[in-house]
């Protein structure tokens, strides 16, 4: 049986409502399934108020926030190698790597917390480089660590006390000469000699450990006693006991406890593969946030390491994708948008059709699947279709969406039209945003070629409310930057020297008579804005480029068709150069649709003619051809 997988349904970056609603839904369908996994909604960023309101209209929690796909160290196999003490001996850590099969050791404190590592290497070197024969004193070494490594028992003495001072010594020489050696302290390595002990003791001697198991008299203890000389008896035999006797020293003594490279469950692998990589040691502790000790983890954990699955909903650009997206398993697609760039290593179940919005494609799946859409979720449907087709009033809306949507109001017990004024309503309050936020709250960047341009909506309930929008935005826009606008000679309908709009907006400009002129009066500006670019020669697109070569950020503005629908001047070259292009639509007089053409209301067929609001109106496509047609 395979192992259950968690795997995110996610919409992209900047979410809209049918990129949040969408994962819900789908999450939903993917858990009726019942293929083994589990499906979790999520959301690659904040939500939007429209969307807030939606969830809270239909009683949803907001998906899982993740921001990041890559895989973490919580992905990873973990070993729950086991912390220990800093007092235990240098050779019980030996024998427990030996037996977990392990080169590094954690070492914590009572409550857990990572206090320093022991390598392998780290025994190895105090070993073969430990030559001093205070080092057992200089390590503050447990006689309870001595006990165990030589397999002792004491005879005189407290077992929890330490051994902090004195040298270690063998007693071979002629207990007459013994005293010339033996100073205060030591710890005197012996035999059953009576005349040896007693000398030790006489000298001042720490501890004296007996070998060979010999036994202690009454009077050496008695004395020992009286001398505060601990008295330790081993089976083993002096050449052992001395191979042994730096091995009882606690691993505190050799522990590293700076600079030690730690991570946490939460950091991505692929930010911590170059310093596993780069570090000599093999192993490395996991801590939690609190400096807890968690287990460990090693560069072979790399890779065996499994890819966190994602399901795709409402993008399948790659730009648009939460970050690491390269690095997840896509193992779905879901979306109506064009074709774009990302890639998979292995097949994907791809699912794209040309209707107005995801939340179409998936109510198309509960009915294929026989699902039955519970309230709730048709609520949110029927919102993102709202929502992505400006209540039926987009392009892209279809017949489809038309259909799916009065299909799901019907089961959530809403209507259409009143439910898709109060949505937006809620949705439009721009007061406490930042331009920032107002820019970035629906944007998706797409990528064309060597091309990247990205797209924002703002949707607004409110003219008032839209001026104040431009307001703030342009006094942040060009915020202490130098500025310049320039309009051709031709334009002087309004004004002279000033750009104004049909609504009476006016903003400072020079007027130019050939687009050469710019270059002239633009050495020391930072913003150059062109209006009714279209009204410029051919040569306005190699001024613009020139501009932005050097640094300048140019905005033109124009109508990039002239009344009888066919491409104005310059413009096609001018938007093809362009980074960025925002096409702003008027509504259509005749049926309250976007308006795509200016239609002229006078005869006069030249294709420069200057006018106000009386001399063109802004039409739709389909108004517009059925005029060009003669049908109205």
């Amino acid at each position: 049986m395979s192992e259950r997988k968690e795997v995110y349904v996610l919409g992209h970056r900047n979410p809209d409502t049918d990129s949040i609603c969408s994962a819900i839904a789908y999450a939903d369908v993917k858990n009726k399934e019942n293929d083994g996994n589990h499906y979790v909604a999520a959301r690659a960023g904040q939500i939007s108020s429209e969307t807030s309101y939606v969830l809270q209209r239909f009683g949803m929690r907001q998906p899982t926030y993740v921001n990041n796909i890559g895989t973490r160290v919580r992905d990873m196999e973990i070993r729950k190698i086991p912390g220990i003490n800093e007092g235990i001996s240098m050779k019980k850590a030996w024998s427990m790597m030996a037996e977990m099969n392990a080169v590094t050791l954690p070492i914590v404190d009572a409550n857990n917390v990572l206090d320093g590592i022991i390598t392998i290497n780290d025994i190895a070197t105090s070993y073969m480089e430990n030559q001093d024969s205070t080092m057992i004193a200089k390590a503050k070494t447990p006689y309870c660590n001595i006990l165990e490594t030589l397999e002792a028992k004491m005879l005189v003495g407290d077992p929890d006390a330490v051994f902090e001072h004195g040298n270690v010594v063998i007693a071979v020489a002629n207990p007459d000469v013994m005293e010339n050696y033996i100073e205060k302290d030591d710890m005197v390595i012996t035999g059953n000699r009576y005349e040896s002990q007693l000398s030790a003791i006489e000298s001042g001697a720490g501890c004296i450990l007996v070998c060979l198991g010999a036994e202690v008299s009454r009077s050496i203890q008695k004395l020992a006693r009286d001398n505060n000389c601990a008295v330790l008896t081993t089976p083993l035999d002096t050449y052992t006991v001395a191979h042994r006797i730096s091995q009882c020293m606690p691993v505190k003594a050799f522990m590293r406890t700076k600079d030690l490279v730690t991570f946490t469950p939460s950091d991505y692998t692929d930010a911590i593969k170059d310093t596993m990589q780069n570090t000599r040691i093999r192993d490395f502790p996991v801590i939690d946030k609190n400096g807890k000790y968690v287990g460990m983890i090693s560069r072979r954990n790399l890779l065996g390491i499994r890819k966190r699955s994602v399901i795709l909903v409402d993008h399948n650009e790659r730009s648009q994708a939460v970050e690491n997206i390269e690095n997840a398993e896509i193992l779905e697609i879901i979306d109506h948008h064009r074709i774009g760039s990302l890639e998979t290593m292995a097949p994907v179940y791809f699912r794209n059709e040309p209707v107005g919005c995801t939340a179409t494609i998936i109510y198309s799946i509960y009915k294929e699947k026989g699902f039955e859409i519970p309230p709730q979720i048709a609520g949110l449907l029927c919102s993102a279709i709202l929502s992505d087709t400006l209540m039926f009033r987009s392009p892209t809306c279809t017949m489809l969406d038309r259909a799916a949507a009065e299909a799901l109001s019907a089961i959530a017990g809403i209507d259409c039209q009143s439910f898709g004024i109060e949505m937006f309503t809620a949705g439009s309050n721009l007061k406490d945003k930042t331009p920032e936020e107002i820019f970035y709250q629906d944007y998706k960047k797409f990528e064309f070629g060597d091309v990247t341009f990205g797209v924002g909506q703002i949707n607004s309930m409110s003219g008032s409310e839209l001026d104040e929008l431009e307001r703030r935005l342009r006094r942040a826009q060009f915020a202490n930057l130098r500025v310049e606008i320039f309009k051709p000679c031709v334009d002087t309908r309004y004004s002279d020297e000033e750009v104004v709009s049909h609504d009476a907006h006016a903003i400072r400009s020079t007027p130019v008579e050939s687009a050469q002129n710019i270059l002239l009066l633009t050495s020391d500006v930072d913003v150059v804005g062109i209006d009714e670019a279209q009204f410029f020669d051919e040569g306005i697109v190699d001024v613009c480029r020139a501009l932005a070569d050097s640094g300048v950020r140019v905005i033109a503005a124009g109508l990039d068709m002239d009344y009888t629908g066919k491409p104005f001047g310059p413009m096609p070259a001018l938007m093809a150069t362009a980074e960025y292009v925002t096409k702003v639509h008027a509504i259509c007089v005749r049926c309250g649709n976007l308006a795509h053409h200016s239609h002229r209301l006078t005869a006069d067929e030249k294709q420069v003619m200057l006018g106000a609001q009386d001399s063109y109106e802004p039409i739709c496509r389909h108004c517009f051809a059925r005029l060009r047609a003669g049908k109205e």
